[in-house]
């Protein structure tokens, strides 16, 4: 397609050309993840897989993005080879460097805010990759009753060869917006053992699924494209926005959340398709009769699961669903010393190395930081609620619990949207700073209101 072309089907959607080209290499990820079904042998589909990464990251990002790929990658390959008792954590610093030096080289969350974009966002996907990969490789020095149940799962006890290895970190453009999956998955699903081993059940057909996630992305991307108008970021810093009533600014700020989600609902929901029609987001068959295929390492959103969230502390189980699930395995629990429970010091490095991952910018590091002050905060609704259960005092803790995630992650989410200190500040203050006031407050009163503990907590202690 000629430029001018591009320009003016850009001009008409109203995205940027750089954007315009990541879109159709992004949605083009669907027939070439298809197409690998098709390719013979193991071999074959690990250099398939690979190739086909590199050419839609070129076509996507030009040819630096593959050598940015590429540093953290031979890396962390080098230090399983080297030193597999201390590559994990040597890998987990080197490449977080590296993305971290992209990060501000590039300044990519401007370039993101301004409609731009750039190969960080595909990099931050390969960084996790290379890191869960090479842990895995290290736990597998480890004594099987010394580890916790993802680790026995996902543990690698031999290196994989270089060709398997750039597969899973490039597969199909998997890259470009994820979702993170494991190696030990990666391997069986290309060499069709474990779940993907053909059965009396016969293979699961992709086929409705990946229909039902690309219909899912086309209402997405059209409410997205609606509501985004009415919603622009500018206004925070509009002195019509600083005129308005405090409900009215409080309004504004949960529907520019709510329009900004779209966009995010739109990628992954394409990102699904891919992953599901390559059948490597099959993950098992339900219980019922017939049974039915699940999809859920494809998964990386729950639409109404965020919107209708009871609580905060669902909402990492339902958004951005494998890199939770990441953060969970290689930094949160890997933070829990042997014998005692996590605490709020965990869940609050955890959420400063997603802050980190994301980049440098101030309204990212706040957003998270502000995350770890909410889910605490909603964690001690929950303790009330437990504690009045079958009373209407419980009921109007849930209801309670339901409306504070809404107030708390709408507000925080403007921090992640506008990134600069003075918007972030800005509009925090605009509504007085009501979405870190209240959890604050919670969790100060969580440490003088201590409900007892159920008694079915206590029966199960006592067994």
């Amino acid at each position: 397609m000629e430029l001018p072309e591009m320009e003016s089907m850009a001009t008409a959607i109203g995205v940027s050309v750089p954007v315009l080209r990541f879109l159709l290499c992004f949605i083009a990820t669907i027939p070439v993840s298809f197409l690998h079904r098709f390719v013979p042998s193991a071999t074959g589909k690990h250099l398939y897989a690979a190739v086909m990464g590199g050419v839609l990251s070129y076509l996507s990002f030009g040819f630096s993005s593959n050598l940015h790929f590429l540093v953290p990658m031979v890396l962390g390959y080098g230090s399983m080879v080297v030193s597999r008792s201390y590559c994990g954590i040597i890998t987990f610093f080197i490449a977080f460097g590296y993305l971290i030096g992209c990060h501000v080289y590039y300044m990519s969350g401007d370039a993101w805010k301004e409609g731009g974009i750039d190969a960080t966002g595909a990099l931050m996907v390969v960084t996790l990759k290379i890191i869960s990969c090479v842990i895995n490789y290290q736990d597998g020095l480890l004594k099987e009753e010394d580890l916790r149940e993802a680790q026995k799962k996902n543990r690698l006890l031999k290196l994989p060869s270089v060709l398997e290895y750039f597969g899973y970190c490039l597969c199909c453009g998997s890259h470009f917006a994820g979702p993170v999956y494991e190696m030990k998955d990666y391997l069986d699903w290309t060499e069709r053992k474990g779940i993907w081993k053909s059965t009396e059940k016969g293979h699961p057909s992709p086929f409705g699924a990946t229909l039902r996630a690309l219909l899912q992305a086309a209402f997405c991307m059209g409410l997205y494209l609606y509501l985004v108008p009415l919603y622009p970021l500018t206004r925070f810093s509009d002195p019509l926005y600083q005129e308005w009533g405090f409900l009215k600014r409080l309004s504004y700020q949960y529907m520019s959340g709510f329009t900004a989600r779209w966009k995010y609902y739109f990628i992954w929901s394409i990102s699904e398709a891919s992953i599901i029609i390559s059948g490597l987001g099959f993950s098992g068959w339900t219980d019922s009769s017939p049974p039915e295929p699940r999809w859920d390492r494809a998964k990386n959103v729950d639409v109404l699961g965020v919107e209708l969230a009871k609580s905060s502390v669902q909402l990492p189980l339902v958004w951005n669903i494998q890199v939770s699930t990441w953060l969970r395995h290689y930094v949160y629990e890997r933070l829990v010393q042997k014998g005692r429970k996590p605490g709020f010091f965990q869940l609050l490095a955890t959420q400063t190395v997603s802050a980190v991952w994301h980049g440098l910018y101030p309204g990212y590091i706040i957003f998270f930081v502000q995350s770890a002050l909410m889910i605490a905060g909603s964690r001690v609704i929950y303790r009330w609620q437990q504690a009045t259960k079958g009373t209407l005092f419980e009921k109007i803790l849930a209801l309670m619990n339901f409306a504070y995630t809404l107030l708390v992650l709408n507000y925080s989410a403007v921090g992640f949207m506008v990134l600069s200190l003075h918007e972030t500040l800005t509009s925090y203050g605009s509504v007085y700073y009501i979405g870190t006031i209240i959890p604050i407050v919670l969790i100060l009163l969580g440490k003088v209101i201590k409900p007892a503990k159920p008694a079915r907590s206590k029966a199960r202690k006592e067994e």
